[in-house]
């Protein structure tokens, strides 16, 4: 079985009043819609062995935010294993979004399960802007790990 493969951009800022904060997408769809702690990732997307992994990170910020990202520099925080074992690879980029401009994809699936019945759900239901220790516990556990690799880049 072919290894599962998501790329994907951790925007991040600093704030006067907030100091640093990271740009988090909660997954949109009927699973996570009553979850929030694990229920976040950083905005990210599957690709190909024929796409670069910079490339496909960030084609997906596209296409799950509706927005191009910010322009770069991008630095490379490494990749993580999932729990489900779908690899991960994430670049850090400083920038700003406004969560209201949110203009997700969508995906469709059965719903409610085995139901016949296929509905269309947002990729990300909404995003939101988190200091370290909160993008921590909302973040997919693994996804953690980019938390401690942008901190250990910013100094």
């Amino acid at each position: 079985m072919a290894i599962r493969r998501s790329a994907g951009l951790l925007v991040h800022r600093m704030t006067d009043d907030a100091g640093l904060q990271m740009l988090l997408g909660h997954m949109g769809g009927p699973l996570w819609a009553r979850k929030d702690a694990g229920a976040w990732s950083v905005p990210k997307g599957e690709y190909t062995e024929e796409e670069a992994p910079l490339d496909a990170a960030v084609r997906e910020f596209t296409e799950e935010l509706g927005a191009p990202p910010p322009p770069g520099p991008y630095t490379s925080l490494g990749e993580i294993r999932q729990s489900g074992g779908k690899h991960v690879t994430v670049w850090a980029v400083g920038g700003d979004f406004d969560p209201a401009a949110l203009r997700p994809g969508t995906f469709t699936m059965e719903w409610p399960p085995r139901s016949g019945r296929r509905q269309e759900f947002p990729e990300l239901d909404r995003v939101g802007w988190f200091a370290p220790e909160e993008a921590r516990g909302k973040l997919v556990k693994a996804q953690g790990a980019f938390v401690d690799r942008l901190l250990e880049h910013l100094g």
